[in-house]
């Protein structure tokens, strides 16, 4: 294997010095490019913008290397990108239904503690992700929880009940969240499928919210601990 052609082959110091320059002129550019548009974090794009940063990846790496491709052409595409961008932002402010089909509308995971099922379905996202986001939000189980939201970039966001409105839920912490063993005639249990309580009088009982038979955990109706 001849280790000079993979590492080196027909570069030379003059390529080399070139491929620098182009680096930091387009490094440049994106980094003006991102101001120009006003992001926020990562975690906060859209579908819409995540499109455009990745847009902005493609157009930027090429002319880094590519010998035969100017500076100019880079920039006239991200000036166009650009424009776009600044068009379709335009467009959404005034239009709601173009800002739904770019943006895309938050989804409600959780409403009045019971999973909100048609929703989870549609974002395809297991109940361990939105439980994730529901811990680090203090919330130990879904009687906690008014209204659970996964907002268009991504965020998740929680509006919990008062305390004196805690009712009993479905528990969220992995070792909690188990299927009962043994049946406690006198406690509720809450559907480990929708979250669903109810008194049941077995352990196998089908669940008459979603008709899942996922199976039924103790249900908690402890305090948000502040």
């Amino acid at each position: 294997m001849d280790w000079i052609n993979i590492f080196i082959y027909d570069t030379t110091w003059s390529f080399a010095a070139e491929i620098a320059i182009r680096t930091i002129v387009m490094f440049s550019l994106i980094i003006l490019f991102l101001r120009l548009t006003g992001k926020r974090g990562i975690r906060q794009l859209s579908i819409f913008e995540l499109t455009i940063i990745l847009s902005l990846g493609s157009i930027a790496g090429d002319p880094m290397f590519t010998e035969d491709l100017p500076l100019i052409q880079a920039v006239l595409i991200m000036g166009i990108v650009l424009l776009l961008y600044r068009i379709c932002t335009w467009l959404t402010t005034k239009y709601k239904i173009i800002e739904n089909l770019l943006e895309g509308k938050p989804t409600y995971i959780v409403e009045n503690g019971l999973l909100v099922i048609e929703d989870v379905k549609k974002d395809k996202m297991s109940h361990d992700e939105f439980f994730a986001e529901m811990r680090q939000n203090g919330v130990r189980h879904l009687g906690q929880v008014q209204v659970g939201l996964l907002e268009t970039d991504g965020d998740f966001s929680v509006l919990l009940f008062p305390d004196d409105k805690t009712q009993y839920g479905l528990p969220i912490f992995p070792k909690e969240y188990q299927p009962a063993k043994m049946l406690k005639i006198d406690h509720p249990y809450a559907c480990m499928h929708c979250g669903y309580v109810k008194h049941i009088s077995a352990l196998d009982d089908v669940c008459s919210r979603c008709h899942h038979s996922r199976g039924w955990a103790k249900a908690l109706n402890d305090k948000i601990v502040n």
